[in-house]
């Protein structure tokens, strides 16, 4: 017996491999697109119940399909699953429609989790105050990089400009891992 039918748009081959694999192995139906266009025809052609977006595909953000997948399938879970996770980039996936934020790498029980943990009702049903840590300078500095490069529209030259800083340098930390404090 399958349950439900999952969208999952990764264009890493390998991971996309094996997180299908995995799914599968949980009674999952899952349909694959590496890009954005082979995305929106999966869209037009099936039926989600579940979507998998990785972040960064190719280069290019995932971020405008939530509105497309939102508007044909209205009680859709949608995932953003990234690399390089920052809060901007959580925010405004999170404005856009998607339920969860994930960074990676995760197992399969984690995506799992994330996608299908109604993220909205644990936020108001916290009794314990949430207690505030403090980011480390250089995890300060990468949402900072993260924001500006937000508001270039991804364009890595006017966000160097804009931080004053050169082109390669800003290329070789948007490369590395972000910290995790």
């Amino acid at each position: 017996m399958l349950y439900e039918h999952i969208l999952l748009v990764e264009d890493d081959d390998v991971f996309a491999l094996a997180i299908s694999r995995a799914l599968k192995q949980r009674n999952y139906r899952v349909s694959h697109a590496k890009t954005k266009s082979q995305a929106l025809s999966l869209i037009q052609a099936n039926d989600f119940t579940l979507s998998i977006l990785d972040m960064n595909l190719g280069g290019e953000t995932s971020l405008s399909l939530i509105p497309a997948i939102k508007q044909k399938f209205n009680n859709i879970r949608i995932l953003i699953l990234t690399g390089y996770a920052s809060i901007a980039t959580a925010v405004e996936a999170i404005k856009l429609g998607a339920d969860n934020y994930l960074a990676k790498p995760a197992d399969t029980d984690e995506i799992l989790a994330a996608l299908l943990t109604n993220t909205h009702s644990e936020f108001k049903e916290t009794k314990e105050p949430y207690k505030l840590e403090r980011m480390s300078i250089r995890r300060l500095e990468w949402e900072h990089i993260q924001q500006v490069l937000k508001e270039n529209n991804g364009n890595i030259s006017a966000t160097a400009r804009q931080l004053k800083m050169h082109r390669r340098t800003l290329q070789r930390k948007l490369q590395k891992r972000p910290v995790q404090n």
